[in-house]
This record gives C-alpha cells, sequence and structure tokens, in this order.
C-alpha cells in the first residue's frame, strides 16, 4: 500500500509541478482523459488519468484526479483510484457513480481512494467504457460532502493506451 501511494503521488507532484520528461511521459490525449508513462528504478507505471469536468461545491475548486493505472513489475492491473484534492474523511463512504451503478472504495488514506477487488474494479471499467460521465462522492475532514464529475470522454482510448504502453 504505501509503494501505491507513493506512486500515486509522484503522480500527483506532476500535476503540480513539472517533472523530467525521462521520468513522467505524456503518450497520449484523448478528449478528457490522458494517458501517461511514469519510467522509475523500481519499474514502470502507465495510467490513464482525468480532471473533473464540474465540482460541487463550485466554491471549493481542488486539484481532484481519477485514475486507472497499471504495474506490471508488481503484477498490478486496472487499478482504479480516485484523488479529490484534500484527505477524505475516514468516517463516510467514497462512492463512484454513474448511471445506475454505485461502486464503493475500499480503502481511504492519504488523500486517495482505492478498490480493494480486482472484480470490482473491473466492473468499474467496464461501467466507465459504456457511460459519459461518473461522479465521485467523498467528504472531507470537516465531514462536508463534495462531488467531482468526471467526463468519460476518451475514456476507453486512454485506458487502451495505458495498458498497451505497459502490457
Amino acid at each position: 500500500m504505501i509503494k501505491h501511494c507513493f506512486y500515486l503521488i509522484l503522480i500527483i507532484l506532476y500535476v503540480i509541478t513539472p517533472l523530467k520528461a525521462e521520468e513522467l511521459k505524456e503518450i497520449g490525449k484523448y478528449k478528457d482523459w490522458q494517458t501517461m508513462v511514469l519510467v522509475e528504478p523500481a519499474g514502470t507505471v502507465c495510467f490513464a488519468q482525468s480532471s473533473p469536468v464540474l465540482q460541487a461545491p463550485k466554491s471549493n475548486k481542488r486539484d481532484a484526479r481519477l485514475f486507472v493505472s497499471f504495474r506490471p513489475s508488481e503484477k498490478i492491473k486496472d487499478e482504479i483510484s480516485a484523488s479529490p484534492g484534500y484527505e477524505f474523511n475516514k468516517k463516510n463512504s467514497v462512492i463512484a457513480t454513474s448511471g445506475k451503478n454505485k461502486i464503493k472504495f475500499d480503502i481511504v488514506q492519504q488523500g486517495f481512494a482505492w478498490i480493494a477487488d480486482g472484480r470490482i474494479e473491473k466492473k468499474m471499467i467496464k461501467v466507465m467504457k459504456k457511460g459519459s460521465r461518473i461522479m465521485i462522492t467523498g467528504y472531507n475532514q470537516e465531514g462536508s460532502q463534495t462531488i467531482d464529475h468526471y467526463s468519460l470522454l476518451g475514456f476507453t482510448k486512454a485506458y487502451n493506451a495505458a495498458k498497451k504502453a505497459c502490457s
């Protein structure tokens, strides 16, 4: 889990400050999604990422992201994670909603939420491939709810490019 946090923190650092080109490389931009490859001594990490197209409350602008990652050196694929741009309140659930589908994130740690079950991750990826929007609902430390709306336009192409880059 700590290793996962390390990689996700590196990804967030990319968003905040540019890293050296040889460490993090953009593979492509697909509508509202982007595919990146991070090359580190421990191995390569490939991921598709997106930023929210809408955030609620509107007055609380945050650097939120939704990721699907692949780490072949650790035999990890289809790892879904979300970062709302703040530390989640562990007393409340983090939920992804798309249409009638609701998927709960099991692990909340260091400003990220993950799904522990690979079968549920695969289900969410299918939902994301078919859907047009997914909302991630979470709660901050004060207990206030936030909802990040992600467009799924370009998700399938970004996902396939990340998967291919790490195969």
